[in-house]
């Protein structure tokens, strides 16, 4: 009798459902792998269900394991811990991460999948992901000991850069969000936290994760005198309006750019998109990134759970996903 699987699949923008579809027996250098769990990035996974990729940036935003096109019918998504079923000896039996959507079982090459390291529970490894994004965005920006560092938006990615700056000696990092709420992760994570209007200025670096007009804004004025916005944001197909009139020229303020599918000029002759991804996993260790994972829901009930997340009424920084073998969580 030929496999099946059951996978998500975004049958047009607002609309989920999960299908049963063949599923390919692994051949030489493949894997079979069973999902344990799996990830939703609120940001970009919320905006792609809801339509919000332009036209122009359906190339660059497909996902590695994604089938189908936007705005849909389309599988999507790229936070799943599992475990090897098949495949070769060393992996079998092994939790992994991999960059693939929302489904209970796939085939995939054997190098598509990382093996998370002793002492990072699986629950822990589905924000591998967005911790890769936060270490290129620490690449790019290249803080230094002592620097005073502002993360504007407290969500998933904000909060990953925000730890990950907090380890730097002498580095003042401080948390920016319009939820009080938020006050309590920042606890967590050691850093401080501040509303927009209270946060500290005379910053040297500001990482802009909000993904909204005002929280760009702000970042630009936490600046200090040749001060650097790091942008995290993705827009989709939204316009922005940025004020670079006051002291963005005399201050000789900038603004950069920081995108996860590029590795940053700064590590690229030295690491590739496997070994940064290592590196991640290893980083996972922290206990502290508990703090980011807020809710979990059945791989059942997802048609239902993704409209309240993109829409607010879930709120959440990393909702897990669980499947029916992982009773009552996911972990190692």
């Amino acid at each position: 009798m030929a496999r099946t699987a059951r996978a998500f699949w975004i049958r047009s923008p607002g609309h989920g459902e999960i299908r049963e579809e063949p599923l390919a027996d692994p051949g030489p250098g493949e894997v079979l792998v069973r999902t344990r769990c799996s990830g939703i990035s609120r940001g970009t996974e919320t905006l792609v269900f809801g339509g919000g990729v332009p036209p122009g940036q359906y190339r660059v935003m497909r996902a590695p394991f994604q089938e189908g096109d936007f705005p849909g019918p389309l599988k999507y998504g790229y936070l799943n811990v599992g475990t090897v079923e098949e495949g070769p000896g060393d992996l079998v039996g092994r939790t992994v991460f991999s960059l693939h959507p929302h489904q209970d079982l796939f085939t995939v090459p054997a190098d598509a999948v990382f093996p998370v390291p002793e002492g990072v529970p699986a629950e822990r490894a589905v924000l591998a992901g967005t911790v890769e994004t936060a270490v290129n965005a620490l690449w790019d920006a290249s803080p230094l000991v002592g620097d005073r560092i502002a993360v504007v938006g407290a969500g998933m990615v904000g909060c990953c850069v925000a730890r990950l700056a907090s380890r730097i000696p002498g580095a003042r990092v401080q948390l920016v969000d319009v939820d009080p709420g938020r006050a309590r992760t920042a606890d967590a994570l050691g850093v401080g936290f501040a509303a927009p209007a209270e946060a500290m200025g005379d910053c040297d670096l500001v990482f802009h994760a909000s993904a909204t007009e005002a929280g760009l804004t702000r970042s630009l004025e936490l600046l200090a005198s040749e001060g650097e916005v790091v942008e995290l944001s993705w827009y989709g197909d939204r316009r922005v309006i940025l004020p670079l009139g006051g002291d963005f020229h005399s201050q000789r303020l900038a603004v950069r750019a920081s995108q996860v599918g590029m590795i940053s000029p700064a590590r690229r002759s030295r690491y590739d998109h496997a070994e940064r991804l290592g590196l991640a996993l290893r980083l996972l260790a922290d206990p502290a990134f508990d703090a980011l994972l807020t809710g979990e829901s059945a791989f059942e009930d997802l048609p239902s759970v993704l409209p309240r997340l993109a829409d607010g009424s879930l709120p959440a920084l990393c909702h897990r996903i669980v499947y029916p073998w992982e009773d009552p969580r996911c972990s190692v």
